[in-house]
């Protein structure tokens, strides 16, 4: 991912930005960032860049052709991709986590930062696609804005933080604040560190984490926490049916889940990662749904839809020109202890005619191979991006590839024909359950009925089947 700045003062955000976890992931060639200098772009023989606005008013403004030409020299070298252009501004939308997550999933960021009274209104009309701003205050510039959603949306990009887990224990994650921490010396002023963290017991630490988070988001952030109260409020209307629903209630598990609509028993999410929305309708012999989806299928068009209910299926297939792409049962995996990879695959590349399984690199050469699979699993490309798909290798070769799909399930399964009936799938999947069971995530995958060799595979992992199928749609 890369961010370019464009402001009037370029040492102004670089020197802090080459600092630190940002400075050291330039290096590691993990984003990129560049200033660009708006009074390079000037046709003013004297580099000025403001004059005063019409109208009158206190204070000069920055003038359009240069802010228009700076920002149209950068996005002419860039390659075709996912791209916003962002306006810092006090007059924006508020600046959150939830905001600089969305924004992590596109491949350039133009921040323009203005200085002055501001910028001329009709160039920000022509090129700004998002106006944001980090605070109810005035500042000089736009400069320390900008640094702000910089160094918060990198820190999002894979393998920015050499800590995985970093991103998804802090604070903001599944609207709770995070939990107070402690280090050594265990007595300090007279104060000592909680015995249950010293006890090493990870079960009872994590509880101690959760509830103390909860607590802490309950006295400073009311908002935050009437949030989180009412996904659990979903989370244990979904559980009473366990296995049908654990696509959803991942969602919350994982701070993904934002909640759309909920009417009693109904409940609609939308997964803040994917878009996809998730509706399921627990209210006893109910065949309606208080959903207005009349405006929901004019409001989002495009959307994704899984759903838990068949007549659910038929009613949007039947009359707001839905198409049911695919038809599944819901496997999951619900012991907490891993699977025994011994004999079955290695980490360390010391195979010793094992499996090697280990996450993709996106610039590998087998990548080729990988992406003729993106029409059969779309979305590979950006789940490689993110780390989230392993390859599975024998003798330094291919032998197949699965992993995390936008959704959250175990999926885009695919073995070469050299290497079947070879336990290449069961090295793979075996991987990605004990991954995900490390990082407090539960292993699920959405399979079609009719895949009996799946099915297979699933069962002799001990994965559980749902009774209920779960329909995938989308629009016409």
């Amino acid at each position: 991912m890369n961010f370019h700045i464009l402001t009037l003062f370029p040492e102004m955000v670089m020197q802090p930005l080459m600092t630190s976890i940002t400075g050291r992931a330039v290096k590691q060639n993990k984003i990129g960032i560049e200033a660009v200098n708006i009074r390079d772009y000037t046709k003013d023989k004297h580099k000025r860049v403001d004059d005063y606005p019409y109208g009158g008013g206190a204070g000069m403004l920055m003038q359009a052709q240069p802010v228009y030409d700076a920002c149209e020299s950068v996005i002419s070298r860039l390659p075709e991709g996912k791209r916003r252009v962002i306006y810092v501004s006090p007059q924006g939308v508020p600046f959150t986590q939830q905001m600089a997550q969305e924004l992590a999933e596109n491949d350039d960021l133009l921040l323009i930062c203005g200085h002055y009274e501001g910028i001329d209104e009709r160039v920000l009309e022509e090129v700004v696609t998002d106006v944001i701003s980090i605070g109810d205050y005035v500042l000089t510039g736009g400069e320390l804005a900008a640094m702000v959603i910089v160094d918060a949306v990198a820190r999002l990009v894979p393998h920015v933080l050499n800590n995985g887990q970093s991103a998804q224990t802090e604070s903001f994650h599944g609207n709770l604040l995070e939990y107070p921490q402690y280090s050594r010396p265990e007595i300090w002023h007279g104060q000592a560190v909680p015995a249950v963290l010293l006890s090493g017991n990870k079960r009872e630490i994590d509880i101690w984490q959760k509830n103390a988070a909860i607590q802490r988001t309950k006295e400073r952030r009311p908002d935050l926490y009437r949030r989180y109260s009412e996904l659990e409020e979903c989370r244990k209307i979904l559980m009473e049916k366990k296995l049908h629903h654990t696509d959803m209630t991942e969602l919350v598990n994982r701070g993904r889940a934002v909640l759309v609509f909920r009417n009693e028993r109904e409940i609609l999410f939308r997964d803040r990662e994917s878009g996809i929305y998730f509706h399921t309708d627990l209210n006893p012999g109910n065949k309606g749904s208080a959903v207005d989806w009349e405006a929901f299928s004019e409001q989002n068009p495009h959307a994704a839809l899984r759903l838990h209910q068949e007549y659910m299926a038929d009613m949007l297939q039947e009359k707001y020109a839905y198409s049911r792409k695919l038809c599944c049962k819901q496997m999951v995996y619900t012991r907490r202890e891993k699977l025994p990879v011994s004999g079955l695959y290695s980490l360390n590349g010391k195979t010793d005619g094992r499996f090697f399984v280990r996450p993709l690199d996106f610039g590998e050469a087998c990548l080729l191979e990988i992406c003729r699979l993106e029409d059969e699993f779309p979305g590979m490309e950006k789940q490689i991006k993110k780390g989230s798909v392993y390859g599975c290798f024998l003798e330094g070769n291919l032998a197949g590839v699965m992993g995390i799909c936008s959704d959250g399930s175990i999926g885009m399964l695919f073995v070469s024909e050299r290497y079947r009936r070879k336990k290449a799938a069961t090295a793979l999947e075996t991987c990605l359950v004990n991954r995900m069971l490390e990082q407090g995530m539960v292993p699920f995958i959405q399979i079609m009925e009719k895949d009996g060799t799946v099915f297979a595979l699933q069962e002799k992992l001990g994965l559980c089947l749902a009774k209920e199928r779960v329909f995938w749609l989308e629009r016409k």
